[in-house]
């Protein structure tokens, strides 16, 4: 059954389902990790959010972070055995996977020149984010590096850097270079911000989306995913070739 709410201007808008989504490719669920859930109980909580908003697999992405969050590919895949289980023993049907947000750094680069494993999801999809305030002075090394070992470059939540919004054709620009982009869910509400919100729609518009990720830490973030399911941008999004259901 399809649900209709009413607009602004006594109009209905259709509730969209993730279902049609399928797979989340971008939150911090995994016990203990980051910033994102705490303990295996937590992560169980935001598990069940996400099989009700109609996911049927989450990619977990954690940070990994030089200075903060110095996780390794051994100890996120011991955490994501650690929640399986849990989910396994609690009866929920969902599939589950690992990756990473890398966070561009010297790290990172590091990591990129002695070759060093990252965890990546996908066909070789590799998620990075940076700095929300300043444009790293290396971003572009990065992704040349990123590509040259045969990395899918796809840039986190791109409408929340500030130092791109109202500069639409740098962010052109880097999608010249073999980045994809993936938009946070809850930006089509305004829910980070109205300049963030803005620079989503431009994105969707322009069809330069290739993945929606949820970047869901807690339960105050998966509650506003209910509210994203009547933007009519989702409808949008969800037109475009994405690659979510691909993974």
């Amino acid at each position: 059954m399809i649900k209709f709410f009413k607009g602004l201007f006594g109009g209905s808008v259709p509730e969209a389902s993730l279902a049609s989504l399928g797979v989340d490719m971008h939150s911090h669920i995994l016990p203990g990790l980051d910033d994102g859930s705490e303990n295996v109980e937590q992560s169980l909580e935001l598990v069940r959010e996400m099989q009700e908003l109609g996911y049927r697999k989450l990619i977990m992405t954690p940070h990994v972070m030089s200075d903060f969050y110095k996780n390794t590919p051994e100890g996120i895949r011991e955490r994501l055995a650690l929640l399986q289980q849990a989910v396994t023993d609690a009866g929920i049907e969902m599939e589950l996977g690992c990756a990473a947000e890398h966070y561009l750094d010297e790290g990172l680069l590091d990591k990129l020149e002695a070759k060093q494993e990252l965890l990546t999801f996908g066909d070789n999809y590799l998620l990075f984010e940076t700095s929300f305030l300043n444009e790293p002075l290396n971003l572009r090394q990065a992704i040349f590096q990123m590509r040259s070992m045969g990395y899918k470059p796809v840039l986190a939540h791109p409408e929340r850097y500030t130092y791109f919004q109202g500069k639409l054709k740098e962010m052109v620009s880097l999608r010249e270079l073999g980045v994809l982009f993936q938009v946070n869910l809850n930006s089509l509400s305004g829910y980070y911000s109205e300049g963030a919100k803005h620079v989503a729609e431009q994105l969707i518009d322009g069809g330069m989306v290739e993945f929606l990720g949820s970047d869901a830490h807690n339960l105050k973030h998966t509650g506003a995913l209910r509210r994203v399911l009547t933007s009519k941008y989702l409808h949008k999004a969800l037109a475009l070739p994405l690659r979510n259901n691909q993974l």
